[in-house]
Protein backbone atom coordinates (compact mmCIF):
# COMPACT_ATOMS: atom_id res chain seq x y z
CA UNK A 1 0.00 0.00 0.00
CA UNK A 2 1.17 3.53 -0.72
CA UNK A 3 1.69 6.17 1.96
CA UNK A 4 -1.32 8.34 2.81
CA UNK A 5 0.31 11.24 4.67
CA UNK A 6 1.95 14.14 2.86
CA UNK A 7 4.13 14.92 5.89
CA UNK A 8 4.46 11.73 7.98
CA UNK A 9 4.79 13.37 11.42
CA UNK A 10 2.29 16.20 10.87
CA UNK A 11 -0.27 16.04 13.69
CA UNK A 12 -2.71 18.46 12.05
CA UNK A 13 -2.70 17.41 8.40
CA UNK A 14 -5.99 17.94 6.58
CA UNK A 15 -7.47 17.51 3.12
CA UNK A 16 -10.61 18.92 1.57
CA UNK A 17 -13.71 16.95 2.43
CA UNK A 18 -14.72 17.35 -1.22
CA UNK A 19 -11.57 15.60 -2.43
CA UNK A 20 -12.06 12.51 -0.27
CA UNK A 21 -14.16 9.49 -1.16
CA UNK A 22 -14.61 6.47 1.09
CA UNK A 23 -13.84 3.17 -0.61
CA UNK A 24 -15.71 1.19 2.07
CA UNK A 25 -18.19 1.80 4.89
CA UNK A 26 -17.81 1.57 8.65
CA UNK A 27 -19.70 -1.24 10.39
CA UNK A 28 -21.42 -0.86 13.76
CA UNK A 29 -22.56 -3.75 15.95
CA UNK A 30 -24.62 -3.01 19.08
CA UNK A 31 -23.41 -5.45 21.72
CA UNK A 32 -25.20 -4.95 25.03
CA UNK A 33 -27.13 -2.39 27.04
CA UNK A 34 -26.36 -2.42 30.77
CA UNK A 35 -28.09 -1.20 33.93
CA UNK A 36 -27.07 2.38 34.60
CA UNK A 37 -25.05 1.67 37.74
CA UNK A 38 -23.11 -1.13 36.03
CA UNK A 39 -22.39 0.98 32.94
CA UNK A 40 -21.24 3.87 35.11
CA UNK A 41 -18.88 1.64 37.09
CA UNK A 42 -17.28 0.21 33.93
CA UNK A 43 -16.90 3.56 32.15
CA UNK A 44 -15.65 5.35 35.27
CA UNK A 45 -12.98 2.75 36.02
CA UNK A 46 -11.66 2.86 32.45
CA UNK A 47 -11.75 6.66 32.29
CA UNK A 48 -9.86 6.85 35.58
CA UNK A 49 -7.10 4.67 34.13
CA UNK A 50 -6.62 7.26 31.38
CA UNK A 51 -6.66 10.14 33.85
CA UNK A 52 -4.17 8.39 36.13
CA UNK A 53 -1.88 7.77 33.15
CA UNK A 54 -1.94 11.45 32.21
CA UNK A 55 -1.26 12.49 35.79
CA UNK A 56 1.71 10.12 35.87
CA UNK A 57 2.98 11.45 32.52
CA UNK A 58 2.84 15.00 33.89
CA UNK A 59 4.80 13.96 36.98
CA UNK A 60 7.20 11.60 35.19
CA UNK A 61 7.55 12.56 31.51
CA UNK A 62 8.37 9.76 29.08
CA UNK A 63 12.10 9.79 28.22
CA UNK A 64 13.05 10.84 24.69
CA UNK A 65 12.91 7.91 22.29
CA UNK A 66 10.48 5.80 24.32
CA UNK A 67 6.81 5.26 23.45
CA UNK A 68 4.64 7.95 25.06
CA UNK A 69 1.59 6.04 26.24
CA UNK A 70 -0.45 9.00 27.58
CA UNK A 71 -1.46 11.06 24.54
CA UNK A 72 -4.14 13.54 23.51
CA UNK A 73 -6.54 13.33 20.61
CA UNK A 74 -9.29 15.64 19.36
CA UNK A 75 -12.08 13.58 20.93
CA UNK A 76 -10.40 12.94 24.27
CA UNK A 77 -7.33 11.91 26.24
CA UNK A 78 -5.90 8.49 25.36
CA UNK A 79 -3.70 5.91 27.04
CA UNK A 80 -1.85 3.15 25.20
CA UNK A 81 -2.94 0.26 27.39
CA UNK A 82 -0.95 -2.33 25.46
CA UNK A 83 2.03 -1.38 23.30
CA UNK A 84 3.29 -3.27 20.22
CA UNK A 85 6.40 -5.40 20.49
CA UNK A 86 8.67 -7.38 18.19
CA UNK A 87 6.50 -9.98 16.45
CA UNK A 88 3.21 -8.33 17.52
CA UNK A 89 2.43 -5.17 15.56
CA UNK A 90 -0.94 -4.30 17.13
CA UNK A 91 -1.70 -2.20 20.17
CA UNK A 92 -4.64 -1.02 22.24
CA UNK A 93 -5.76 2.39 23.47
CA UNK A 94 -8.33 3.65 25.96
CA UNK A 95 -9.91 7.05 25.30
CA UNK A 96 -11.64 9.22 27.87
CA UNK A 97 -14.04 11.32 25.79
CA UNK A 98 -14.37 15.05 26.10
CA UNK A 99 -17.96 16.25 26.63
CA UNK A 100 -19.04 18.32 23.63
CA UNK A 101 -21.45 20.40 25.73
CA UNK A 102 -18.91 21.31 28.40
CA UNK A 103 -16.28 22.61 25.97
CA UNK A 104 -18.54 23.63 23.05
CA UNK A 105 -16.25 22.11 20.41
CA UNK A 106 -17.12 19.44 17.86
CA UNK A 107 -14.21 17.17 16.98
CA UNK A 108 -13.46 17.00 13.26
CA UNK A 109 -14.23 14.20 10.86
CA UNK A 110 -11.06 12.33 9.96
CA UNK A 111 -9.57 9.12 8.66
CA UNK A 112 -6.66 6.95 9.80
CA UNK A 113 -3.63 5.52 8.02
CA UNK A 114 -4.54 2.06 9.32
CA UNK A 115 -7.70 0.15 10.18
CA UNK A 116 -9.24 0.46 13.64
CA UNK A 117 -11.56 -1.60 15.82
CA UNK A 118 -13.31 0.35 18.57
CA UNK A 119 -15.73 -0.50 21.34
CA UNK A 120 -17.73 2.57 22.37
CA UNK A 121 -19.06 2.51 25.94
CA UNK A 122 -21.46 5.00 27.47
CA UNK A 123 -22.81 5.60 30.96
CA UNK A 124 -25.92 7.36 32.26
CA UNK A 125 -27.02 10.53 30.53
CA UNK A 126 -24.37 10.15 27.82
CA UNK A 127 -24.56 9.27 24.13
CA UNK A 128 -22.00 9.20 21.33
CA UNK A 129 -22.75 10.55 17.90
CA UNK A 130 -20.88 8.59 15.22
CA UNK A 131 -20.66 10.24 11.81
CA UNK A 132 -19.24 9.46 8.38
CA UNK A 133 -19.45 10.63 4.79
CA UNK A 134 -20.68 7.14 3.93
CA UNK A 135 -23.72 5.49 5.48
CA UNK A 136 -22.50 3.00 8.11
CA UNK A 137 -23.68 -0.60 8.07
CA UNK A 138 -25.38 -1.65 11.32
CA UNK A 139 -25.12 -5.39 11.90
CA UNK A 140 -27.26 -7.44 14.30
CA UNK A 141 -26.04 -8.94 17.58
CA UNK A 142 -27.62 -11.76 19.55
CA UNK A 143 -27.00 -10.00 22.88
CA UNK A 144 -28.50 -6.60 22.06
CA UNK A 145 -31.85 -5.97 23.73
CA UNK A 146 -31.80 -2.18 23.49
CA UNK A 147 -33.61 0.02 20.97
CA UNK A 148 -32.66 0.16 17.31
CA UNK A 149 -29.79 2.60 16.88
CA UNK A 150 -31.09 5.96 15.75
CA UNK A 151 -29.69 6.90 12.33
CA UNK A 152 -30.17 10.14 10.39
CA UNK A 153 -28.44 12.44 7.93
CA UNK A 154 -27.63 16.13 8.06
CA UNK A 155 -25.63 18.60 6.00
CA UNK A 156 -22.35 20.21 6.96
CA UNK A 157 -20.45 22.94 5.10
CA UNK A 158 -17.35 21.88 3.21
CA UNK A 159 -14.21 24.00 3.18
CA UNK A 160 -15.46 25.84 0.08
CA UNK A 161 -18.85 26.52 1.68
CA UNK A 162 -20.82 23.98 -0.35
CA UNK A 163 -22.75 21.44 1.77
CA UNK A 164 -21.79 17.82 2.31
CA UNK A 165 -24.12 15.03 3.45
CA UNK A 166 -23.14 13.50 6.79
CA UNK A 167 -24.48 10.14 7.96
CA UNK A 168 -24.98 9.76 11.71
CA UNK A 169 -25.74 6.97 14.18
CA UNK A 170 -26.39 7.52 17.90
CA UNK A 171 -24.91 5.18 20.52
CA UNK A 172 -27.44 5.42 23.39
CA UNK A 173 -26.65 5.69 27.08
CA UNK A 174 -25.45 2.67 29.09
CA UNK A 175 -24.43 0.82 25.94
CA UNK A 176 -21.54 -0.98 24.28
CA UNK A 177 -21.43 -0.64 20.51
CA UNK A 178 -18.55 -2.00 18.41
CA UNK A 179 -17.29 -0.32 15.26
CA UNK A 180 -15.03 -1.61 12.51
CA UNK A 181 -13.24 1.21 10.68
CA UNK A 182 -11.39 0.31 7.46
CA UNK A 183 -8.20 2.15 6.57
CA UNK A 184 -8.90 5.54 5.04
CA UNK A 185 -12.65 5.61 5.78
CA UNK A 186 -14.10 8.82 7.22
CA UNK A 187 -15.47 8.91 10.76
CA UNK A 188 -16.23 11.32 13.55
CA UNK A 189 -17.01 10.73 17.24
CA UNK A 190 -18.55 13.23 19.64
CA UNK A 191 -19.80 12.46 23.15
CA UNK A 192 -22.85 14.25 24.50
CA UNK A 193 -22.40 13.81 28.25
CA UNK A 194 -19.61 13.12 30.77
CA UNK A 195 -19.45 9.30 30.77
CA UNK A 196 -18.02 7.86 27.55
CA UNK A 197 -14.93 5.83 26.73
CA UNK A 198 -13.54 3.94 23.74
CA UNK A 199 -11.51 0.75 23.87
CA UNK A 200 -9.62 0.90 20.58
CA UNK A 201 -7.50 -1.81 18.94
CA UNK A 202 -5.08 -0.80 16.17
CA UNK A 203 -4.31 -4.11 14.45
CA UNK A 204 -1.51 -2.78 12.22
CA UNK A 205 -0.02 0.19 14.06
CA UNK A 206 3.61 -0.89 13.69
CA UNK A 207 3.05 -1.56 9.98
CA UNK A 208 1.31 1.73 9.29
CA UNK A 209 3.97 3.66 11.20
CA UNK A 210 6.66 2.08 9.01
CA UNK A 211 4.59 2.43 5.84
CA UNK A 212 4.00 6.15 6.46
CA UNK A 213 7.66 6.64 7.48
CA UNK A 214 6.63 8.14 10.84
CA UNK A 215 9.13 8.65 13.64
CA UNK A 216 6.93 7.23 16.41
CA UNK A 217 3.54 6.04 17.65
CA UNK A 218 1.26 9.05 17.83
CA UNK A 219 -2.47 8.88 17.10
CA UNK A 220 -2.58 12.48 15.88
CA UNK A 221 0.15 11.80 13.33
CA UNK A 222 -1.71 8.71 12.11
CA UNK A 223 -4.71 10.90 11.32
CA UNK A 224 -5.80 12.98 8.34
CA UNK A 225 -8.54 15.50 9.10
CA UNK A 226 -11.30 16.46 6.69
CA UNK A 227 -11.56 20.04 7.94
CA UNK A 228 -8.98 22.65 8.81
CA UNK A 229 -10.71 23.84 11.99
CA UNK A 230 -12.97 22.43 14.69
CA UNK A 231 -16.58 23.63 14.63
CA UNK A 232 -18.88 24.77 17.48
CA UNK A 233 -20.44 22.07 19.63
CA UNK A 234 -23.91 22.70 18.22
CA UNK A 235 -22.81 21.27 14.85
CA UNK A 236 -22.62 17.77 16.31
CA UNK A 237 -25.41 18.04 18.88
CA UNK A 238 -28.24 18.93 16.52
CA UNK A 239 -30.54 16.08 15.60
CA UNK A 240 -33.16 15.48 13.00
CA UNK A 241 -36.85 15.89 13.80
CA UNK A 242 -38.07 12.64 15.32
Amino acid sequence: MIRMKMVPDNEDEFVSVHSHSDSLANRLTPVVQLPGDVALAVVSHLANMVRDAHADEAANPTPQGEIKRAQQFEEGDVYMLEAPFEGFFADRYLMDFYDVRSRDICSRMHLHTGLRFVRMMTGPGTSIRVSSLTEPVVTPSIGWCGPELHAFTDRIPGDDGSPVTRHNVIVPENSWVDMQIPRGVSHQFNADGPHAVIDSVHPEESLETLREEMSGYRMMAQTIFLAEHKSPGATCLQDDER
